[in-house]
């Protein structure tokens, strides 16, 4: 009876801490326009997987009216917080803070599991950590992986189906992208320019050379890099899984190294991390001492994709083949983040509209989500690869050779889907194509 009476606390707790984000929640007209929008109710058709589902549970909760916490923790889990819907709302309802509010609430009742635990806290804020186990697991893959797709040159590893599903990957390197590189601090050349690097966990752990790419442009323009050494994870992870701990752990970590030189613009091929960076560390700046709230507000100004940044800071003039022998077709797909959440869009097709030897091709829906969401192809596996498959088919609908994203996460989704559709379509980072074009 006792243990009871400190849950039902504990709930009420609960629900007066959802009332602080009260004029959010009733700002929602429950028109339900989110629904034509939202990928995971394109597959589901359910009420609670779509944002106005959401946000009256969340109500309901708030006012007591809802004892089922289990169940509203899934339902929040079942969404991509693609931005979908915010971007959509006739209403301007900020959707996202919602339920990142939501789920740091909820989190804060129920505790992290185990395994998030132990990568959110123990392994995340360790960058020589990560880099020893991507060393180790690039050197043992050919053990447990098993082909895939020749085309694509991906493989499954079966050992991990309980926790991936029959996902396809490209092979792993044995060694990172910052554990090759180290510190990096080049002086300012042509460009009069100087950027601070964030390559982001997926670049620099899996896609080095995505990173390599984002170097050679930057050493052919002139531009200065500053790189420092045992930068961690943006965050990102952690705060979708309520775990705010950790995550403002990880920004005080960022911050303090990115204290140590003056950078004109803050740069990353990854645009989960640019709009993390630029919206969650702002979203939180008041819970930070207030040198570190300096720092936030100066680097929520600089911060930019690297896209955004060739085209519209250094003018990059590219170089037009009038050639149409030996084209490549390629299309290009939006990046959540990058799009709806940051509005950047013309800057990719603008590069690669004009690089040598590639003919342009728009696919439909270029910006309907991918089903990546990072961890939800991980927790919403099967949801995943349906909404992943609507993505897969518009792809191969304008037969490419190749297709282009700036977001390393939608990168890994895509090569997934199409390997395991038998297709044989590249998939690439928007600067290694400009990377591989550009003049000598």
């Amino acid at each position: 009876m006792k243990i009871k009476t400190k849950k039902n606390a504990s709930v009420t707790k609960l629900a007066k801490k959802l009332l602080a984000i009260d004029d959010q929640l009733t700002g929602c007209m429950h028109c339900g326009l989110c629904q034509a929008v939202c990928p995971v109710y394109g597959v589901t058709l359910k009420e609670t997987d779509v944002s106005r589902g959401k946000i009256v549970l969340l109500e309901n909760l708030a006012y007591e009216i809802l004892k089922d916490i289990d169940g509203l923790s899934e339902r929040l889990d079942r969404c991509l917080l693609c931005g979908s819907c915010q971007t959509n709302c006739p209403s301007g309802v900020n959707t996202i803070e919602i339920f990142l509010h939501a789920r740091r609430l909820i989190t804060e009742y129920k505790g992290l599991n185990r395994i998030k635990k132990i990568v959110f806290r123990f392994i995340l804020p360790h960058p020589k950590l990560m880099s020893f186990f991507v060393a180790v697991s690039g050197q043992v893959q050919r053990i447990f992986r098993r082909k895939a797709n020749e085309n694509m040159g991906t493989f499954e590893f079966p050992i991990l189906r309980p926790f991936v599903g029959k996902r396809h990957f490209q092979p792993l390197e044995t060694k990172s992208f910052s554990a090759k590189y180290g510190k990096i601090n080049t002086s300012t050349g042509k460009s009069g320019i100087k950027v601070a690097f964030f390559p982001g966990c997926v670049p620099d752990k899996l896609f080095v050379r995505v990173s390599q790419a984002a170097m050679k442009i930057f050493d052919k323009h002139g531009v200065g890099v500053f790189m420092p050494d045992n930068l961690v994870c943006c965050g990102i992870p952690n705060l979708v899984s309520g775990d705010y701990v950790s995550f403002k752990r990880l920004v005080k970590k960022n911050l303090d190294l990115f204290k140590e030189t003056e950078f004109d613009y803050l740069v990353s091929p990854c645009a989960t991390c640019v709009s993390s960076i630029k919206e969650n560390w702002f979203r939180f700046k008041n819970d930070f001492t207030a040198d570190e709230q300096m720092l936030i507000e100066k680097i929520h100004y600089r911060i930019m994709d690297i896209t955004e940044f060739l085209v519209d800071v250094l003018n990059v003039d590219f170089k037009v083949s009038e050639s149409k022998i030996n084209m490549r077709r390629v299309t290009y797909h939006d990046s959540c983040h990058l799009k709806k959440t940051l509005g950047v869009f013309t800057q990719p097709r603008k590069i690669l509209k004009n690089l040598s030897g590639l003919e342009f091709a728009e696919m439909p829906e270029a910006d309907r989500c991918c089903g990546s969401g990072g961890s939800f192809t991980l927790t919403q596996h099967k949801l995943a690869n349906k909404i992943g498959q609507r993505k897969r088919n518009n792809i191969v609908s304008v037969n490419p050779d190749i297709v282009a994203t700036a977001c390393p996460a939608c990168m890994l989704q895509l090569m997934d889907m199409l390997s395991q559709n038998g297709d044989n379509v590249e998939v690439k980072h928007v600067v290694e194509l400009y990377a591989e074009n550009m003049a000598d």
